[in-house]
């Protein structure tokens, strides 16, 4: 799953001013750590070398308008998820299956959203997601009023709500069982331990990585948590109409419930020592327990080159860490990954 954490960071200080935004998402054995104006890849190879890639957003999205109307640009999040997650995704499977990728033409095979396969492959994960967590619900509870007779517009958002969160907390929990997921979990922990790190304007090496929890308030999980909290309450709104209604406003109200559910992952960076805050993040924060593993010390270093690289190409020139990492390789990629969209 897509696993995304957010810190809103910056400056030398002891306790960071909310300037810039830092997310990641796990990937195999590697994370995807994403930034204001780019984004990158650290993996570690089957040989143990640790490769690093990097690419700018692209600036309409990111650095546009976009970025300053609230809840439309929470439509971001879920490009990370599908967009930059699938090319990450597909640049770790590459190295992993290969060290150095067949080249022809002097073409890169490597990942590439450009294919129609990788598009494919979002399109499917998007229409099984949506079938999966809004419409099989609905179709259940739509089943039910018709076995029972009648309806109630409370009862039948509410039980539509709560089988929505008993498909997504089961998902995770039997993929989670998996030991490929396991690993993937546990990169997941050391993307958010990385980000505590750099939050609390600790140097980035696993001695100061270590001491974080791998759970993180501004998490993917916590965003999906509360995309089924916000579904309830705007799906009872509409009350109980046609059943093709209904099914209609669970897929077009998708990015409306996204977008209030990125603001409120805003107002939790935003305040993060507020009360009332607290009580919003605790529940996300209990479901990654499902979502992340504590990581060993290979896969924290990973995480860190990840967002060593970010934070160079970002033009942060606050020191890293006096480690050495002398395995990655930031250059001579086997496997690149192409710019997101097409140059204008």
């Amino acid at each position: 799953m897509n696993a995304q954490a957010a810190v809103e960071a910056s400056g030398n200080t002891q306790k960071r001013t909310p300037k810039i935004s830092y997310g990641g998402q796990a990937v195999l054995e590697g994370v995807m750590m994403r930034g204001r104006t780019y984004m990158s890849v650290a993996v570690r190879a089957p040989d143990k070398n640790i490769i690093v890639t990097s690419r700018p957003l692209p600036k309409h999205l990111y650095g546009g308008i976009i970025q300053k109307i609230p809840l439309v640009r929470g439509m971001t999040m879920l490009w990370d998820a599908l967009g930059l997650g699938m090319q990450a995704l597909m640049f770790s499977a590459d190295v992993q299956m290969a060290a150095e990728p067949e080249e022809s033409d002097g073409q890169s095979q490597g990942a590439s959203l450009s294919k129609p396969l990788a598009w494919t492959t979002v399109v499917v994960a998007l229409a099984f997601g949506i079938g999966v967590f809004f419409v099989t619900p609905l179709a259940v509870v739509g089943l039910a009023e018709r076995v029972l007779g009648g309806s109630s517009s409370i009862w039948s958002n509410l039980s539509e709500g709560v089988i929505r969160l008993f498909l997504l907390v089961g998902y995770v929990a039997l993929i989670g069982t998996m030991p490929d997921v396991k690993r993937v979990y546990a990169y997941h922990g050391a993307e958010h331990m990385t980000i505590h790190a750099w939050e609390h304007n600790d140097p980035l090496d696993p001695p100061h990585v270590g001491k974080y929890s791998p759970a993180h308030p501004r998490c993917g999980t916590a965003f999906l948590l509360e995309v089924v909290a916000i579904s309830i309450v705007l799906f009872a709104i509409l009350g109980t109409p046609d059943w093709w209604i209904r099914v209609l406003s669970r897929i077009l109200l998708i990015p409306v419930i996204a977008g209030i559910a990125y603001e409120l992952l805003r107002l939790g960076g935003k305040y993060p020592d507020s009360a009332f805050m607290k009580i919003i993040v605790a529940p996300g924060l209990l479901l990654q327990a499902l979502t992340t593993r504590y990581p060993d010390e290979s896969q924290m270093e990973v995480a860190i080159a990840s967002m060593t690289e970010l934070l160079q190409k970002e033009g942060d020139q606050r020191p890293l860490s006096t480690d050495d990492f002398s395995e990655v390789t930031l250059d001579d990629l086997p496997a690149p990954i192409p710019p997101l969209l097409p140059p204008s």
